[in-house]
């Protein structure tokens, strides 16, 4: 079986993010990278897979980026997966959720794959568009939210999480999925595994390698950011002193009204 996890890039989640006033991106450079944390719900699902299947069963990490980075991937490599590919060019730079996908579904088709696992959301703009959009593009069936997969003769069974409990979801392969925080914690790389990724590939292409029809980057992107500014600083709180529940609730439904929430 093969199975692609797409990853990405982040800054760490830990430190301040700042966003430059003149390009309107998030500062990435003087900043630790670290792989998303949602992704690693992905890779520890298709690493899992790809255990249980066996044979010649590959994962292959797939991210989109700056090239300076790419070597961050080798986490992901020494945790298990096979290889890496990096879509990575400055004409891709300002790219949104819109060209983003585009990009990476062209790219994504020149792999040949039975899952493609991604995780729900990035930590760094958390609009969790990106998979749907992927699956559109690549012409797949999306499976959300899987905490459970079971693959079998080219068919799939997944228990996906909802707000009330749980789904059983069935279809045939190839098929894109995404993992919900409960599915596995994902595992530690191992001295082994340290040692092994450095001699496991990380191949690069860019947009020339591929037939696009549309613009990527700032030209091809659906949406811009013209002003932001921080959040204002949090105001006293109020305190009430209610006599009875009645009271506190009435008070708490008036506060309310004055601030039109209700």
């Amino acid at each position: 079986m093969k199975i692609v996890v797409t990853v990405k890039l982040v800054p760490d989640p830990n430190a301040e993010k700042r966003i430059d006033p003149t390009t309107k991106r998030l500062v990435r450079t003087g900043v630790e990278t670290v792989l998303n944390p949602y992704d690693e719900y992905a890779l520890e699902a298709g690493l899992q897979l790809k255990e249980r299947a066996g044979g010649d069963s590959r994962v292959t990490v797939f991210s989109m980026g700056s090239a300076a980075l790419k070597e961050t991937l080798r986490r992901a490599l020494a945790m298990g997966a096979d290889d890496a590919l990096v879509l990575s060019d400055t004409a891709l730079e300002g790219s949104d959720v819109w060209a983003s996908a585009y990009a990476m579904a062209k790219a994504l088709s020149t792999l040949e794959f039975d899952l493609l696992i991604v995780g729900g959301l990035t930590d760094d703009s958390s609009t969790g568009a990106v998979p749907g959009a992927l699956a559109e593009h690549l012409g797949l069936p999306c499976i959300t939210n899987a905490r459970k997969i079971d693959v079998g003769d080219g068919k799939l069974e997944v228990e996906r999480e909802t707000d009330v409990g749980y789904q059983i979801v069935r279809g045939s392969l190839p098929v894109l999925i995404t993992t919900a925080l409960t599915f596995g914690e994902p595992r530690y790389a191992s001295l082994k595994g340290i040692m092994g990724a450095k001699k496991k590939t990380i191949g690069t292409i860019g947009v020339s390698d591929l037939s696009l029809d549309l613009p990527v980057g700032t030209s091809g992107s659906k949406t811009e950011l013209r002003s932001f500014a921080p959040p204002p600083a949090r105001g006293k709180g109020r305190t009430v002193e209610a006599a009875d529940g009645v009271a506190g609730a009435t008070s708490i439904f008036e506060f309310l009204r004055e601030k039109k929430f209700v």
